[in-house]
C-alpha cells in the first residue's frame, strides 16, 4: 500500500487551496494511506475533509529553537511521522516545512523548485522537484503541478469537504436569534483580514451597505479576531447591520454554504466560500486575484492594477490599491452576482 505525507502547516486559506491536490492524490491512489501535518488552527478544516487517514498537529509556538518545548515537539512529531516507505509532499515551501519532510525520513521528498519557493533554502531538503511553475497561475493549479512528479496530471478543482448536520443546526439557531429566516437571501460582509493591507476601509463598507438594496436580503457582518470584531462593531453602529456571533472555523464554513453572497477581502472566508461554491465578490489590494482569487466564472473581483501591484506587503502607509476601489464599484459587482442566481 502506498503511503503519503502532506505538509501544509498554514494559513487557513492556503490549506483550502491544497485540498484539490489531496483529492487528486486520493483519486490516483484510492487505497493509499494519506496523512497531513498541520498547525493547530488548521486542524478544524482537515477534520471536515474526506480522504484523510491521519492528521498530525503541531503547535506553532513550539517551533522556536530557543524554547524548551521545541525539542519535545520535534521528538514527538518525528515519532509519529517517520516512515521510510512513504512519499512526503511539501506544499508550504518554507524551511520549517521542508525540514519536517526531512524529519519524516520519507523517500521521496517532493517540493517545489527554488524559483517557486518563498524560502529557496527549503529546496535543499527535497529529493524530487517538478519543472519550474509559472507564478502567474492560480495557487491551486500550482499545488496540482507538484503532483506531476508522481505522474498525476489534474486540472480540475475538487474540494472534498463534508460538514456535519449538527453544525448546520447550530448555525441556523444562531442566525435565527439574529432575526434571519429562510425567506431572505443571506449576504455576508467579511470586513476583516489577517494582513492590515488587505482590509478595505470601514467607511467603504458603510457606504456599500447603504447602497445595496435590502428588500429580500438579510445582511450580516462576519469577523474572526478581536480586532476584526471591533471594526465590525463600528460598522454595525453606523448601519444597524447585525454582527455574526462567535463562530468556529467549521461553523464559518457552514454559514458560507448557506449564503447567497460573500463580499470579502483576500482571506480564509473568501477561499472557503470559493471551495463551497458560495457566490463571492473579492476585494483585492496587494495580492494577485489571478493567483489567489475566485476561480469560478460567475464570481467577481474588485481590483485596480497599479505600479506597486502584487507587492504582497502586509503593511502599507498608502493603501492606494484598496482606496481606489469604490463602494459603488463593489455594489455593482455584487448586484451582477446576485442577478445570476
Amino acid at each position: 500500500m502506498e503511503n503519503f505525507l502532506i505538509i501544509r502547516l498554514s494559513s487557513l486559506g492556503d490549506i483550502i487551496h491544497t485540498l484539490p491536490a489531496l483529492a487528486a492524490l486520493r483519486k490516483k491512489f484510492p487505497k493509499a494511506s494519506i496523512s497531513w501535518v498541520v498547525e493547530e488552527k488548521g486542524q478544524e478544516i482537515l477534520e471536515c475533509v474526506e480522504g484523510l487517514n491521519h492528521i498530525f498537529t503541531i503547535k506553532p509556538q513550539g517551533w522556536k529553537p530557543t524554547k524548551k518545548q521545541f525539542w519535545s515537539e520535534l521528538t514527538k512529531l518525528k515519532g509519529k511521522i517517520a516512515n521510510k516507505k512513504q512519499t512526503a509532499l511539501d506544499f508550504q515551501g518554507l524551511v520549517k516545512s521542508a525540514f519536517i519532510s526531512f524529519l519524516s525520513h520519507s523517500s521521496p521528498r517532493i517540493g517545489f523548485r527554488r524559483q517557486n519557493l518563498r524560502e529557496p533554502l527549503a529546496s535543499f531538503f527535497y529529493t524530487h522537484r517538478p519543472e519550474k511553475i509559472p507564478e502567474t497561475i492560480h495557487v491551486i493549479s500550482k499545488n496540482l503541478r507538484l503532483l506531476t512528479v508522481l505522474g498525476i496530471k489534474e486540472e480540475n478543482y475538487e474540494f472534498p469537504l463534508s460538514l456535519a448536520d449538527d453544525l448546520f443546526q447550530s448555525v441556523r439557531a444562531k442566525l435565527s436569534r439574529l432575526g434571519y429566516n429562510n425567506n431572505k437571501k443571506l449576504i455576508i460582509f467579511n470586513v476583516g483580514a489577517g494582513w492590515e493591507s488587505k482590509r478595505w476601509p470601514a467607511e467603504k463598507w458603510i457606504k456599500l451597505i447603504s447602497i445595496l438594496p435590502k428588500d429580500g436580503y438579510f445582511f450580516l457582518l462576519l469577523w474572526g479576531t478581536k480586532e476584526e470584531k471591533a471594526s465590525a462593531s463600528a460598522i454595525s453602529q453606523e448601519t444597524d447591520i447585525p454582527l455574526a456571533p462567535f463562530l468556529s472555523i467549521k461553523e464559518v464554513m457552514v454559514l458560507l454554504e448557506q449564503a447567497s453572497l460573500l463580499i470579502s477581502g483576500d482571506t480564509f472566508a473568501l477561499q472557503a466560500a470559493c471551495a463551497l461554491a458560495c457566490p463571492v465578490v473579492g476585494i483585492f489590494g496587494p495580492t494577485n486575484p489571478q493567483r489567489n482569487g475566485p476561480f469560478r466564472r460567475e464570481d467577481k473581483v474588485a481590483f485596480h492594477r497599479l505600479e506597486c501591484s502584487y507587492c504582497y506587503k502586509r503593511k502599507c502607509s498608502k493603501l492606494d490599491c484598496l482606496k481606489k476601489i469604490s463602494a459603488e464599484e463593489v455594489a455593482e459587482l455584487s448586484l451582477q452576482v446576485l442577478g445570476k442566481q
